[in-house]
């Protein structure tokens, strides 16, 4: 919850923002949906769910510019052709070596801007609900989203001049709380809360209403899918 202090901290305005979105190369990434997607349409999907996440972010209007950090050269073609602007993962050391490695090359360029973490399984994203996430999280110094689960995190802030000390992975919620980050208790923001790891997920993330190219690949590689709502109400 905010409080009078927690508000008085941030007195530097925040965005717009540049957000960072780690992308593991597609042949590895997403494994857990294997059972629900088999081998084939699983790094299809892992590469249609950044697509619909990152396309939704850049049409979000406090978005500046979204940066992915990627080694795989299909993603970063993909996603280059949609807007996004691709960082090479130089430190390779995983997840949160990614988030902080896209932080600086932000802050290379921008000193003071203000900039967000996002994951890149989001393929229900939509940008009116991110508005309203990036807009509560201007308040503070450092905010974020708790996944679906009530575990994970799927967004993190940090205001201009304050480091973003990223703790993704497992139950990073316990851990972005431990660093003092604010959880965003935002009502009507499932698309920013509902990642991708698993089939559960997956059919959640389907009646949510996902993206085109999302929606695309599970009805033409998914055996015996049902249609996927490939439009969201302010996308």
């Amino acid at each position: 919850m905010r409080t009078e202090g927690e508000i008085a901290t941030n007195t530097d305005p925040a965005g717009p923002w540049s957000l960072v979105v780690p992308l593991k190369p597609l042949a590895r990434a997403k494994s857990r949906l294997t059972p629900a997607t088999g081998a084939e349409l699983r790094p299809l999907l892992a590469l249609a769910f950044a697509r619909d996440t990152v396309a939704a972010a850049l049409s979000c209007p406090a978005v500046l510019d979204v940066v992915v950090v990627t080694d795989d050269p299909e993603a970063s073609a993909a996603l280059t052709a949609i807007g996004a602007r691709i960082v090479p993962d130089e430190p390779d050391r995983g997840l949160n070596a990614a988030l902080a490695h896209g932080e600086r090359a932000v802050r290379a360029g921008r000193p003071r801007a203000a900039v967000a973490a996002l994951n890149a399984d989001l393929p229900a994203l939509r940008p009116g609900e991110l508005a309203r996430v990036l807009d509560y999280s201007a308040e503070f110094p450092r905010a974020f989203v708790t996944d679906a689960a009530g575990i994970g995190t799927t967004f993190l802030s940090a205001s201009p001049g304050v480091e973003l000390r990223p703790a993704f992975g497992g139950p990073s919620r316990a851990r972005h709380l431990e660093s003092g980050a604010v959880e965003i208790d935002l009502a009507g923001i499932d698309s920013v809360r509902q990642d991708v790891d698993t089939g559960d997920d997956l059919r959640a993330a389907l009646t949510l209403g996902v993206g085109t190219h999302t929606a695309g690949h599970w009805a033409a590689g998914a055996p015996g899918a049902e249609p996927a709502t490939a439009s969201s109400p302010d996308r």
